[in-house]
């Protein structure tokens, strides 16, 4: 998925560090869900928490274990950014893999790095695979989401502007013509008027 749209998409993004974690069956149990709860340090887009509890398939509960492909794993002591899609069991990660990122220290710098996924990433547009996204400081990475939340913004409200002089256009059409509109309504009201005579 585009970055733009990841950003656009996301009920919430979060950057925060796994506190806890456990597994467990589903209410059917048919599946292993495993909730990792995130002390958050920093909400990019959203309402801000001092915690979120992330639920992704898979598992292990006893001797079972379950895994599904495309689906990110978080450790306790992990950091990590999150793009949030909110379900029916809970906030989950949008777009599995493409939806969370590792934070690493390298050399004295905060870095976000794309997970390692064994899906295969594929351009759309192109039909061919692609390479994952590329590292990026903290910083930068902040300043993407926060430029692709202004773009939407900016798009949403020209959006509105147009649907409102569209709306304006309309009712200045009808002003301009309001003896063809009185024209229109008596019509009407004879066409009515004559079918409950027949009736």
């Amino acid at each position: 998925m585009e970055f733009d749209q990841k950003v656009e998409k996301a009920a919430a993004i979060v950057v925060g560090k796994v506190v806890s974690q456990e597994s467990r069956w589903d209410a059917g149990q048919k599946r292993i869900l495993t909730y990792s709860t995130f002390q958050v340090e920093k909400t990019l887009k959203g309402a801000q928490a001092a915690q979120t509890t992330i639920v992704t398939p898979g598992g292990v509960v006893g001797n079972v274990a379950q895994e599904f492909v495309g689906v990110p794993h978080f450790k306790v002591g992990d950091e990590h950014v999150v793009f949030v899609r909110n379900t029916s069991v809970g906030p989950t990660v949008l777009y599995f893999d493409q939806g969370a990122y590792r934070v690493v220290d390298e050399a004295g710098q905060r870095m976000v790095q794309p997970l390692v996924s064994n899906a295969v990433l594929v351009d759309t547009q192109r039909g061919m695979a692609v390479a994952p996204e590329d590292a990026r400081p903290m910083r930068d990475f902040e300043t993407r989401v926060r430029s692709a939340n202004e773009r939407r913004q900016r798009i949403q409200q020209m959006e509105m502007m147009k649907k409102r002089q569209q709306q304006a256009s309309f009712w200045n059409q009808m002003q301009d013509n309001k003896s063809l509109v009185a024209l229109a309504l008596l019509g009407i009201a004879l066409a009515s008027w004559q079918l409950y005579k027949r009736s």
